[in-house]
């Protein structure tokens, strides 16, 4: 099997009030798939249920996210899900809360 990557997209997602980091990291996926189309696959007639897909997730607190409410989100493919630390916390000026920042990379592979 040759895996190729075919589509590699990002984004940024956020959560203002809360500190929830899996709605931050729900959000960053859905970021990156507006910014892309799998017009290939009905034109080169692969089978959407084959595509390989990985997700990375970037927040300060990986523990938080809830990587079976990312999974689920996708809405084709064999996906997996790895949460690092990154993105950012942005304290309330207050003290008592903090906006949080997801970074999402979502790559598509296929067997060519």
């Amino acid at each position: 099997m040759t895996v190729k990557r075919v589509i590699l997209e990002m984004g940024a997602g956020n959560d203002l009030q809360g500190g929830d980091y899996t709605k931050a990291a729900l959000r960053a996926v859905q970021d990156a798939l507006h910014h892309s189309s799998l017009s290939f696959v009905s034109t080169l007639k692969v089978d959407k249920s084959k595509l390989l897909v990985e997700v990375t997730i970037g927040v300060q607190e990986p523990a938080k996210v809830d990587a079976a409410k990312v999974k689920a989100s996708l809405p084709v493919g064999v996906v997996t899900v790895n949460v690092v630390k990154g993105g950012l916390d942005i304290p309330d000026a207050t003290g008592g809360d903090k906006a949080v920042i997801a970074s999402a990379a979502v790559q598509v592979m296929v067997d060519v």
